[in-house]
């Protein structure tokens, strides 16, 4: 296949489904990850879907992205976007295009929720499109490859 994407999921993702689904709808994170390997595909794109509970497991990953000749980076870093500077300087360490989804929108959700401190490290947000925010962002990324 042509370029490679990571996709990084946060806390509670992994819960999709089960997690309040009247915000975060009652679609899986197994059916997540099958939207965006049949888009991939589609796209010719090679994707690796990651979840992780753990702000450290987390950057291990991206991390390793650099190293794995990664083209592209999708993160929900879920709550983690409130208050994680490693995870902040972690993306701005990292060479390749990075856009953050959100499934809601958190401007319009509990005070705390609007400060994103991981946002500013990333080339674009995508918010408000659910599950579609992560197609949205592989359009973004492609979008990008096709600029340089």
């Amino acid at each position: 296949m042509g370029r490679r994407i990571l996709v990084v999921n946060g806390p509670n993702l992994n819960f999709l489904g089960k997690r309040n689904p009247l915000i975060y709808g009652y679609d899986s994170y197994d059916d997540l990850v099958a939207l965006i390997e049949e888009q991939a595909k589609s796209r010719g794109i090679d994707v690796e879907c990651f979840q992780s509970n753990y702000e450290g497991a987390i950057i291990d990953r991206l991390q390793k992205a650099a190293d794995d000749g990664v083209d592209g980076v999708i993160i929900n870093p879920g709550a983690l976007t409130h208050y994680s500077y490693a995870i902040y300087d972690c993306l701005l360490d990292i060479p390749m295009p990075k856009i953050e989804v959100h499934l809601t929108d958190i401007y319009n959700r509990e005070q705390f929720r609007r400060q994103c401190v991981t946002s500013p490290a990333c080339d674009s947000v995508i918010m408000r499109l659910g599950m579609d925010g992560y197609i949205a962002a592989m359009e973004k990324l492609i979008e990008i490859w096709g600029e340089e």
